[in-house]
């Protein structure tokens, strides 16, 4: 092979190797996404329960649980509901991140829980302070992301809207309804299914199992005032579930 057309294979096959290992800035950016997982799969550690009735602190009938590696509600000790809606929380207050999560509903509901508690649990994002919530109080003052199980059959779609205490625009006006339905899919059995919510300060968005469900933004409180942080719980509200993850990844503001 004559030198010039040596050297101009050499070049091609120069440009040919930076082209195929070139690293997008999207890429780059994706592979330094650190999830942070809020559960540990051992046990509480991080997270503290209120119970209606009870004190900060009190894990009512030993409800939360970690069975396998598993974050579990847990009704085994129950033998009747009387209004003793839980709520775990995590120790650290946030504004904006995503959320991810992968979840299934066991077992049965616990005898005296409403009908529209079955198969019901859900992310509560920018709680108040838990350290402020009244002991009778039921549910902390909140943005709650509902997870929501199928009853075999028909449709009940997960990641609805609920606002103790606060309120949002939906479709671009101000809305005071305590239930929004989304339009998200339907989950029957015991399946896994794996949510993420997307928080940027007053600004919310639901994904499930990685189709985008809805969006909505100016989150606040009833009152009026601005609702862009705060604490992460999940429910016990009478029906068991298990939770193999929760993870979050911070996003810049």
């Amino acid at each position: 092979m004559k030198r010039s057309n040596f050297l101009a294979a050499l070049f091609t096959l120069g440009v040919s190797f930076g082209q195929t290992t070139e690293i997008k800035p999207e890429a780059r950016a994706e592979k330094k996404e650190t999830w942070i997982p809020l559960f540990n799969g051992k046990d509480l550690t991080g997270w503290t329960p209120k119970f209606s009735g009870s004190n900060l602190g009190v894990n009512y009938k030993d409800t939360f649980q970690v069975n396998d590696g598993l974050l579990t509600i847990d009704y085994s000790q129950w033998e009747k509901f009387s209004g003793e809606f839980g709520h775990l929380y995590y120790k650290t207050p946030y504004s904006h991140y995503k959320i991810r999560s992968t979840y299934r509903f066991i077992d049965k509901q616990v005898k005296g829980g409403p009908g529209w508690a079955n198969r019901n649990n859900g992310f509560m994002l920018h709680c108040q302070d838990p350290k402020t919530i009244k002991k009778d109080q039921d549910f902390p003052n909140s943005v709650e992301i509902q997870l929501l199980g199928g009853f075999g059959k028909g449709n009940r779609g997960t990641l609805n809207i609920c606002t103790p205490g606060t309120q949002l625009h939906w479709k671009g006006k101000l809305t005071k309804a305590h239930v929004i339905n989304t339009g998200g899919p339907t989950f029957h059995g015991d399946q896994w299914v794996t949510v993420e919510i997307e928080v940027r300060g007053d600004k919310f968005k639901h994904i499930a199992n990685g189709k985008v469900v809805c969006e909505y933004d100016n989150t606040q409180l009833d009152n009026g005032t601005p609702l862009k942080k705060g604490y992460i719980s999940i429910q016990a509200e009478t029906a068991p579930i298990q939770f193999k993850s929760i993870e979050l990844l911070t996003l810049k503001e």
